[in-house]
């Protein structure tokens, strides 16, 4: 008997993920992850050491359209079984950014040397996660298009603070004509581990954003004459937050840079 073609696509995504991975850590693959592994979560990654992640935990619950929780793993814990076939966190984001009191000190292709048995690490559902929805639905992205990452920018709207952990929202951006911005907040809101509908659309100003063409994150894209930008919140708002809190280290991956996961996007979505 055949396998339905929908078991068979699940198949494909899952040997896809697991092969990308397995390039990852291999140091083969650096590029952004979006558009790979059609119908799996990709996911944001905070590492922060264990007497910093219950305020960081805390934020996240605060902040749950910037920061929606996937998985938090226990102190010392490389493997997130929970996620997926032998991921490594380690190893297995094309790039990590390592911060030192709140500073940015480097990018890196694996951790394995700064690795702790005290480090506690965070999963952030992320909107590449979606984008596969939409272009289910026929709706086009630019930057699949233009092979490019997403672009992100820092706006004006304050997140809810911890104790420690504060700042600004970043968000992704996306342009389409009105019709199918409606479409996209329509399906979108079915998956708030993947940020939900967006949080603004139309003037970017009204966010804090004074130049479109120069995000702060990612690449420039071009938005046509008949489309508006679209704007969802974004797994970048806790590297904000990060150096807002100055904790003696924090690991993240590099903007676009996703953890590919085994977990389906339809198991995210609430209808």
């Amino acid at each position: 008997m055949e396998r339905p073609i929908a078991f068979m696509q699940r198949d494909a995504a899952l040997a896809e993920a697991r092969n990308l991975r397995t390039k990852i850590r291999r140091g083969e693959f650096q590029d952004a992850t979006s558009g790979y592994a059609s119908g799996l979560a990709q996911g944001n990654v905070v590492i922060l050491p264990k007497n910093w992640a219950d305020d960081f935990l805390l934020f996240c619950q605060k902040n749950p359209i910037a920061c929606p929780l996937l998985a938090v793993s226990l102190p010392g814990q490389p493997l997130l079984d929970a996620l997926g076939d032998d991921i490594d966190i380690r190893s297995d984001v094309p790039e990590y950014r390592v911060f030192r009191h709140g500073e940015f000190t480097k990018e890196t292709q694996n951790i394995r040397d700064l690795w702790r048995p005290d480090m506690v690490t965070f999963v952030l559902g992320c909107s590449f996660s979606f984008e596969d929805a939409l272009m289910r639905a026929g709706l086009s992205l630019r930057n699949i298009e233009s092979q490019s990452n997403v672009s992100m920018y820092q706006t004006n709207i304050p997140a809810n603070p911890s104790q420690h952990f504060s700042g600004n929202l970043v968000v992704s951006m996306r342009p389409f004509t009105p019709a199918d911005a409606i479409r996209a907040i329509q399906i979108t809101s079915r998956l708030p581990k993947s940020h939900g509908a967006p949080i603004h659309f139309g003037n970017p100003e009204m966010i804090g954003i004074s130049d479109i063409s120069s995000p702060d994150f990612g690449d420039p894209v071009t938005i046509k004459d008949d489309e508006i930008p679209v704007f969802w919140a974004c797994g970048v708002t806790p590297q904000l937050a990060i150096a807002n809190a100055r904790p003696p280290i924090a690991i993240t991956h590099a903007p676009g840079k996703m953890l590919v996961t085994d977990i389906s996007t339809e198991q995210l979505s609430i209808l």
